[in-house]
């Protein structure tokens, strides 16, 4: 398919779907780019919740998640 076919595809749409079209070619090229991972392991979090650690059980604290979910 050439530019020219696409051009005539993408006029013949109402403009509510010009976004739409626009939005997925956006999503597509998002895909097309590699991802930086980190090398190493961050552990910033690290004691974040130590303040209630005597409040709740690991077990309350994942049925909690759950629920945040």
């Amino acid at each position: 398919m050439d530019v020219h076919s696409i051009e005539i595809k993408l006029n013949s749409l109402p403009d509510n779907l010009k976004r739409e079209v626009l939005d997925f070619i956006n999503f597509l090229i998002s895909k097309k780019k590699p991802k930086t991972v980190s090398s190493k392991f961050d552990f910033t979090w690290e004691g974040g919740l130590s303040d209630i650690k005597y409040q709740y059980t690991s077990v309350e604290l994942q049925h909690q998640s759950m629920e945040w979910r």
